[in-house]
């Protein structure tokens, strides 16, 4: 995974948006490890804000809507958790 964030960092356009959800959906497979900040960065070494930084562009562009708490935090374990279980939403068969 550190591979494909260092090539999502250095792409741009279709091609960038495809890697943040290939490394999104490499991540969310182990988002029921706890705690699952430390497990990444111990067993792939990753850091957090790089997940975090994914997530957000992913936001940004339309293709990914991370859940709030009820004060507005954005919940980003709680949403990859989200994707793992419901990989495929409905918002994404309309488009």
């Amino acid at each position: 995974m550190r591979e494909e964030i260092k090539k999502f960092k250095l792409s741009r356009g279709n091609e960038k948006i495809k890697i943040a959800w290939s490394i999104i959906k490499k991540a969310a497979k182990y988002s029921h490890a706890e705690p699952y900040w430390d497990f990444l960065r111990k067993n792939f070494g990753i850091r957090e804000k790089d997940i975090k930084e994914i997530m957000r562009f992913l936001e940004e562009s339309g293709e990914l809507e991370i859940q709030r708490s009820v004060d507005g935090k954005r919940l980003y374990v709680s949403t990859l958790k989200d994707i793992k279980e419901n990989p495929v939403k409905l918002d994404r068969w309309l488009k």
